[in-house]
């Protein structure tokens, strides 16, 4: 009984797959009709090749060593290859299928290969995208329709402060701060739910109930037919911006203060001038000793608001940016000066022992003192919140000459400063103090401005015990 079963090849014509029917010695003898269509060419220009000649280079050895394998009836091989034609090139997943009738010597072989193109750059940009969401600095996140969170990245869990475990499942609702309005949140459903793309500046929460300011972009993703599937939303941070606008806020309130300090000079000055122009005639014309006491005193307040004043004028007044001769031991006293002046200080004795031999450097007078009272109101701060209110507080500040620098210390006995805080004061942005209270560009700005001295600051300090910073200029930069 004769079992063998034949089949023309053009059944292989309403399959949805190239196939390709090769001779023992892997020459193509037929192709279907979508292998025609897809290549966009005839069945005569490929009759006749060697079926290698239509795979990628880089695949034909594998291709090759199933084709020189003996043929064993009806077995099959599955792999993956590049079919290369003309412009063409089809990523498929294919079946090799070897025959033979009897014992006979005519061997063939037919292929049939999936087209996983298009399957495979939607894999590939799927790839890409999820390597760029990982990476990204930008918090990025997705939803599905009910709004629950599917997907959010590294950097949306560092911002948030969740891990992602608590994160997926969950309504971004738990990040709510409560700033906006049901309306708000309303015309933004309203939107992406239209398919459209939304975009606005939102206020969230983290974890630890921080707010978090970001820009917000929230995308439908559509399926092939249009229809809204879920939802992908990228924000930016705008925690920098909003604090170099209050950074603005507040260099703009200096700057006010500066308005106001002249204008108190002028109009404060006439009348101390005034009394103190009276309290000398009233001095030289009386003799009464106890009089002459109170009157000197009148005399050195009047003398110490003036001062005062004028310092107020001077530290507000705009740098010109110009290299002048500075002797830093007067800058120092200066700015000491200066920090008295604040209710703060007014407990604090400050302690200076300034060498006489340091020499005058081109410097820009003001940005040095600009540093020097950053410093010492930094000072002011530390002791005013360490915990051990019986100590005597002080300030000490050093000068002296070492290795051809100029040495500065300041240094105090107030809180002090957590190690891990240490590598990170003279960041921008970053502050211990509470909101308000400080922007964290103060050591910045001292930072950059010593450098471009060519000097350095450092600072050391012991949580409970005090900080030091040591700032060295040198004397021939």
């Amino acid at each position: 009984m004769n079992n063998k079963i034949t089949f023309d090849f053009d059944f292989f014509n309403n399959l949805k797959e190239m196939c390709f029917l090769l001779n023992g010695k892997g020459i193509v003898k037929d192709v279907n009709s979508i292998t025609i269509e897809k290549m966009n060419t005839s069945k005569e220009n490929l009759i006749g090749k060697h079926f290698t000649d239509l795979i990628e280079q880089t695949d034909r050895n594998e291709v090759q060593e199933l084709l020189n394998l003996p043929i064993i009836n009806n077995t099959s091989h599955e792999l993956e290859f590049r079919i290369k034609y003309s412009n063409y090139t089809f990523i498929t997943e294919s079946t090799i299928i070897s025959s033979r009738q009897n014992n006979s010597v005519l061997n063939s072989f037919v292929v049939i290969s999936k087209d996983l193109t298009q399957q495979k750059i939607k894999e590939q940009e799927l790839r890409r995208f999820v390597y760029v969401a990982e990476h990204t600095v930008n918090p990025m996140q997705i939803t599905d329709l009910d709004g629950k969170m599917i997907y959010v990245n590294p950097a949306f869990v560092a911002a948030s402060g969740y891990e992602r475990d608590e994160l997926i499942g969950q309504s971004p609702s738990i990040f709510k701060s409560g700033k906006h309005s049901k309306k708000f949140w309303a015309k933004m459903w309203n939107t992406i739910n239209s398919g459209k793309t939304w975009f606005g500046e939102v206020e969230n929460k983290k974890k630890n109930g921080e707010p978090y300011h970001t820009q917000l972009l929230i995308s439908p993703i559509l399926s092939e037919d249009g229809k809204v599937t879920g939802f992908f939303g990228l924000h930016r941070d705008l925690s920098d911006r909003r604090i170099l606008e209050r950074q603005l806020i507040h260099t703009q309130k200096m700057e006010s203060i500066g308005t106001l300090a002249a204008g108190i000079a002028h109009e404060v000055g006439n009348p101390l001038a005034s009394i103190s122009a009276i309290v000398q005639v009233v001095q030289r014309s009386t003799e009464d000793e106890f009089v002459k006491e109170k009157l000197s005193l009148v005399k050195n307040q009047v003398t110490r608001i003036s001062k005062i004043i004028r310092d107020l004028v001077d530290f507000s007044r705009p740098s010109n940016y110009e290299l002048k001769v500075t002797d830093i031991n007067a800058n120092i006293i200066e700015a000491v000066e200066i920090t008295k002046v604040g209710s703060k200080a007014k407990d604090i004795i400050f302690s200076l022992d300034l060498n006489k031999e340091i020499p005058s450097l081109p410097l820009i007078a003001d940005q040095l003192q600009q540093i020097f009272v950053n410093i010492l109101l930094n000072a002011v701060d530390a002791i005013n919140e360490r915990a051990n209110k019986y100590i005597q507080a002080e300030i000490k500040v050093k000068t002296y000459i070492s290795n051809e620098e100029v040495v500065i210390i300041f240094s105090d006995n107030g809180a002090g400063i957590p190690e891990g805080h240490l590598t990170k004061i003279f960041e921008p942005f970053f502050t211990t103090k509470s909101e308000g209270m400080g922007t964290g560009l103060g050591l910045w700005v001292s930072y950059g401005i010593i450098r471009s001295f060519q000097g350095d600051i450092k600072v050391s300090s012991k949580l409970g015990e005090g900080t030091s910073f040591v700032i060295t200029i040198p004397i021939q930069p």
